[in-house]
């Protein structure tokens, strides 16, 4: 390892710095992975037991990659740091539950729970209270569980969960604590765990069993966490019952990217590191080998109004580039066909699936999918569907769950299904029976049915056979066959395609708990972000985090959708906002187009209504954007009552189509606030609201005026176009 030729002066400060706590504050694209990577092979080359190290993620993959390029640097091949302890919060939780589960309360075992499971004992919970029998309004189990969810990992009542991010669902609340309560208690009851559990479970272990504590400090005498920003309370509890005495835990993160609120992440673990280990060394990464300077110089200027941060100044050696362009559509529908000539375009001089569009919310790129349908253009949106929450899969797994936990409720449910004249209420008493060892009431239903005698039979044999995931799968599978063609008759053969992929992901393993874990903490099927070639690329930002593309697109910044209206109204989410945007921003690595339209369609209207840029744009110094103006095919403002048809851009001109949508304003900066003496406020006229009286200035170079078909608006002088004060109204 050469660390004066790969690494710059900050990587280096943070690769050698191995005692004492460190604070390693990530710029976008400013080389963390390799940071790590080096650390890691820094520390085993160094002599240090590479069982003795602890790294935390969050996805197994990252961890996965790390290990592999630091074994590869030591020339020791990709097994080369296999003793590292590297993983997910929750994939390490599961392990450690598991060899200690005595300690942990669960001297017989648990199982983990996937989504639909958990939807599956919370249905038994709803039935069994008779709540929201009849009742249309009463929200969806999985609507019900995401707030459960949100309510563990942010440590909030549900109800004080439902009054900040669901107000409409306040006369159900007490319901839903109801149902809460009685959700928990069924896990505890039968020995399973969700998904949350796991954290608050290891959390709850390491606090009652202090001497167990002490032995995984003393196991783990440097721990190393990624995306730090993106911790809830008790991944940093966790992070702080783990650090040995030494305090030798490097944190590796940036409080810019924290965009994860919604899940439980705070930002707030990142910034009070310094507080929490006292004496920690703060290591700033700003050198970004991604992104050309003027994009970040941009980024930067984004996060200059942010408050409570990390400062800090990304700059790059590619100094050369297009500067970030604001194109301003008349509408958010003709918004869709300059995007769409925009990527014709880029097609030029990009790879399709070098050229992304990212948004705030999935919804907003339903315009842009038919224009680029109608166009010919091929384009990939990130989302769907986990491998295993396809139902096929979830069936054939459930037989292998029954295998090692006969107190799995939601897989006897499932199995339970296949068997002719058991319904849900006879299921719940065969399964009672089973938990009672009710001999008796089984022999009955054996008697009776032919295919309940042939399940128990054959789920025993299952429990009696050797735990080979591969070998026990292929069984199942032979024997679910029949059941396949019968429950899916039109496309099957698919399905089965896809039982062999799980069978070829079986073969990897040889412990069953450990295959059945790993589908419910992380999907093992291939990487959904996984571009294909020649497909433009659609995502949410938040799905784009940790992604990067020659060209991008930012749709929609305008007020209420970037930033969200939920975010206007509180200072905490919008400060999150901000981040969302320079995230999205620095994903762009030489091009960058931010589309503001001046209207969006509002569905209640039936028509367009005029939107303010976001106002993070209009926070930016003068000259940080270029702007350009969609063209008018009309006169000048006025009352519009409904958005004019998109306009479709000749398919083999595209650079042409784009530049004749768009005109240059009078300079490229956005135009300055024309002064208006106090005490002279007169008339005005704005592009969309037409012509106004001025009734108020305001700080900021804003206006209040008084607009006669939309009344009173607050807008930046430099939309306006001033008339002489003593002009008489047209």
């Amino acid at each position: 390892m050469d660390f004066e030729r790969d690494l710059n002066p900050a990587q280096r400060q943070a690769v050698l710095t191995t005692e004492g706590p460190v604070l390693v504050i990530a710029g976008a694209g400013s080389g963390k992975t390799r940071t790590i990577v080096y650390r890691l092979a820094h520390l085993v080359s160094g002599g240090v037991d590479p069982a003795s190290i602890l790294l935390l993620t969050f996805t197994r993959k990252a961890a996965q990659e790390m290990l592999t390029r630091a074994g590869l640097l030591l020339a020791m091949g990709p097994d080369g740091v296999c003793g590292v302890s590297g993983g997910t919060f929750h994939a390490f939780a599961f392990a450690t539950l598991r060899r200690y589960h005595a300690a942990a309360g669960f001297p017989e075992g648990f199982t983990v729970l996937d989504a639909a499971d958990c939807e599956d004992i919370l249905g038994q919970a709803k039935d069994s209270l008779g709540i929201g029998k009849g009742d249309r309004s009463f929200p969806r189990k999985s609507a019900i569980l995401g707030l459960l969810s949100k309510a563990r990992n942010k440590e909030l009542d549900v109800t004080d969960v439902i009054g900040r991010e669901a107000f409409h669902l306040l006369p159900h609340a007490g319901d839903i604590a109801r149902l809460g309560e009685a959700y928990t208690a069924f896990k505890a009851e039968h020995h399973l765990l969700d998904y949350d559990d796991l954290l608050f479970s290891l959390e709850r272990m390491l606090t009652e069993h202090p001497d167990l504590a002490d032995f995984l400090r003393q196991r783990h005498r440097y721990i190393m966490v990624d995306e730090y920003q993106d911790t809830n309370r008790v991944q940093a509890r966790l992070t702080r019952l783990l650090a040995p005495a030494t305090g030798n835990v490097m944190a590796v993160g940036d409080d810019a990217q924290s965009i994860y609120a919604f899940r439980g992440a705070t930002v707030d673990n990142i910034l009070d590191f310094p507080n929490l280990f006292p004496g920690t060394l703060v290591v700033k990464l700003e050198q970004n080998y991604r992104s050309t300077q003027p994009i970040l110089s941009l980024t930067n200027a984004i996060l200059q109004n942010a408050g409570r941060k990390f400062e800090k100044h990304l700059y790059s050696n590619r100094e050369d580039g297009p500067a970030p362009e604001l194109v301003r559509p008349f509408s958010d529908l003709t918004q869709a066909t300059m995007v769409a000539a925009k990527i014709r375009e880029l097609s030029g001089r990009y790879p399709r699936h070098e050229i992304a569009v990212l948004f705030r919310a999935g919804y907003q790129s339903y315009a842009l999918e038919v224009e680029l349908g109608k166009m010919g253009v091929a384009f990939q949106k990130f989302g769907g569907l986990r491998f295993s929450d396809a139902a096929h899969v979830k069936d054939v797994l459930s037989y292998l769950r029954l295998a090692r936990n006969t107190a799995d409720f939601p897989a006897w449910t499932r199995v339970l299904a296949f068997v002719p004249g058991i319904g849900q209420k006879t299921a719940a008493k065969i399964f009672a029976a089973i938990q009672a060892g009710d001999r008796a009431v089984l022999g009955k239903m054996a008697a009776k049915s032919a295919e309940f005698r042939s399940l128990i039979e054959f789920l025993d044999a299952l429990r009696a056979a050797p735990p080979a995931p591969a070998d026990l799968l292929e069984r199942v599978i032979e024997a679910y066959a029949p059941l396949l063609a019968e429950k899916f008759p039109d496309d099957y053969p698919r399905r089965q395609a896809g039982l062999e992929q799980l069978q070829q992901i079986a073969a990897g393993y040889g412990d069953l708990d450990a295959f059945l874990a790993d589908l419910v903490i992380e999907n093992p099927d291939e990487d959904r972000k996984k571009t294909r070639e020649d497909h433009v690329v659609l995502s949410t930002v938040h799905s784009a985090k940790g992604l990067e593309w020659a060209a991008v697109l930012l749709i929609d910044l305008v007020d209420e959708r970037f930033p969200s209206r939920h975010a206007l109204s509180r200072s905490e989410d919008l400060e999150e906002e901000r981040r969302l945007l320079y995230v999205a921003c620095t994903r762009a690595r030489d091009c960058l187009t931010l589309f503001a339209p001046e209207t969006v369609y509002q569905r209640q209207g039936g028509g367009c209504a005029p939107a303010l840029p976001s106002l993070f744009l209009r926070e930016l110094p003068p000259g940080q954007l270029a702007e350009r103006r969609e063209r008018l095919g009309g006169g000048g403002g006025g009352t519009f009552a409904a958005c004019p048809a998109p306009r479709q851009a000749p398919a083999d001109r595209p650079a042409r189509a784009f530049a004749e949508a768009t005109a240059r304003a009078d300079s490229d900066p956005m135009p300055a606030a024309p002064a208006v003496p106090p005490g002279k406020l007169g008339y005005c006229r704005h592009k969309i609201f037409g012509r106004g009286k001025i009734i108020a200035s305001l700080d900021g170079g804003k206006f209040r005026v008084n607009f006669p078909d939309f009344g009173p608006k607050v807008i930046l002088a430099a939309y306006l176009e001033m008339e002489d004060a003593a002009s008489p109204p047209s």
